[in-house]
């Protein structure tokens, strides 16, 4: 077994740096967690917990105070511009009956059950010094504005799409993250679409870009747009709120888009981002590991990325003790383990991404018809 007080420094506070910290805790390691944010984020946007996410969350020891929102009556409707409505086959209806949570509500479970493992704010890698027997990492306090370097047994880089630890120690962002040309905005809304039921959820669909708004059981829906572009960097070249108005403005005499873009006017807090998958030949090297989004990034689309960044942390601290002794074999074994279902989530993107937004008018019509044909079938099953 590895010595009793190995010490571990994860990068990122997320949903994965969390998840492997608690999970180290457990097998005897003593973790420490840096977080580039001056404070604990909070709220977030829809995510959805799967079976597989839902496991990861019991054996973690946080999921019995998992707060989840699952709609107790699980409708979706297909809206156009005008106004028209059909029934859907939502998120919710998806194989596996995914939980409905926001983001914050995972985080929150893993906050509470971080005991005392240490997590420093306001602090960020600056260099990485990798060695045979251990890992020196600098790290600068952004308020204060010291740095000192300490040594570590094994480096975990947990910090999202656009990874610090995966620049230092793997390469530039462009050689990893894979473009998929589309733009996503998500965020918290204040009320219901009008004439909505408060537990309905709503998409409009149309070739190169949507707008869904995931309803909850216990609170107001948050809303995604998203839509499909050519030259990502002009995205952000101005405001996020001006940009959604330019290529949803055409329809806002739709209630439903002229509501959310109303709603958008004054949100506190939004996800306004590329859409990218990461794409890595190998997630370790030496000390230093990758887990989650920093090293597959499933994308939104996928529905998968807190389930894997759950599994990911749980099945790391797995083979560390499965392993004793042997990081490499550990390490390995983690990675074997791990890369059918992160393969099998990222080649389902790639079809994914079309239900969310139809790329052409072919897809687009394909798209209207397994959602019809989905959403009769679940009806006649009675499940809806």
């Amino acid at each position: 077994m590895e010595p009793k007080h190995s010490r571990a420094l994860i990068v990122g506070a997320g949903i994965a740096g969390m998840a492997t910290a608690i999970r180290l805790r457990q097998i005897g390691w003593d973790p420490l967690i840096v977080e580039r944010s001056p404070e604990r984020r909070t709220g977030g946007y829809f995510i959805g917990l799967y079976p597989e996410g839902r496991e990861a969350a019991q054996r973690l020891g946080i999921f019995d105070d998992l707060h989840t929102r699952t709609p107790q009556t699980r409708r979706t409707w297909e809206i156009d511009s005008d106004g028209n409505r059909s029934r859907g086959f939502g998120f919710l209806e998806r194989p596996g009956s995914p939980d409905a949570v926001l983001r914050g509500d995972i985080e929150q479970s893993l906050w509470d059950h971080l005991g005392d493992i240490p997590i420093r704010f306001a602090t960020v890698p600056t260099a990485v010094a990798p060695g045979p027997a251990s890992v020196a990492v600098t790290l600068r306090d952004e308020v204060l504005g010291t740095e000192r370097t300490e040594e570590f047994d094994l480096l975990v880089g947990a910090d999202g799409l656009r990874s610090t630890v995966r620049r230092f120690a793997f390469g530039p962002h462009e050689q990893f993250m894979k473009p998929l040309n589309r733009m996503i905005c998500a965020f918290q809304l204040r009320e219901q679409v009008p004439y909505t039921p408060p537990q309905d959820s709503l998409v409009l669909a149309e070739r190169g870009r949507a707008l869904w708004v995931f309803a909850f059981e216990d609170r107001p829906p948050t809303a995604l747009f998203t839509y499909q572009v050519d030259d990502v960097d002009a995205q952000f070249a101005r405001p996020a709120k001006d940009v959604l108005r330019e290529v949803y403005g055409d329809i806002g005499h739709s209630e439903a888009v002229a509501h959310v873009l109303h709603e958008l006017d004054d949100a506190e807090e939004l996800l306004f981002d590329s859409v990218n998958l990461v794409d890595m030949p190998s997630w370790h090297s030496g000390r230093t590991v990758l887990v989650g989004d920093s090293a597959w990034c499933l994308t939104l689309y996928s529905g998968m990325g807190a389930s894997a960044g759950l599994l990911g942390g749980l099945g790391l601290g797995d083979a560390i003790e499965q392993h004793p002794g042997d990081l490499p074999a550990a390490l390995a074994a983690w990675e074997a383990g791990m890369r059918p279902l992160i393969r099998k989530n990222q080649f389902a993107v790639k079809f994914k991404r079309h239900i969310f937004a139809p790329g052409n008018n072919l897809i687009a019509n394909v798209r209207r018809r397994l959602i019809h044909r989905a959403a009769k079938q679940a009806s006649q099953s009675g499940t809806r």
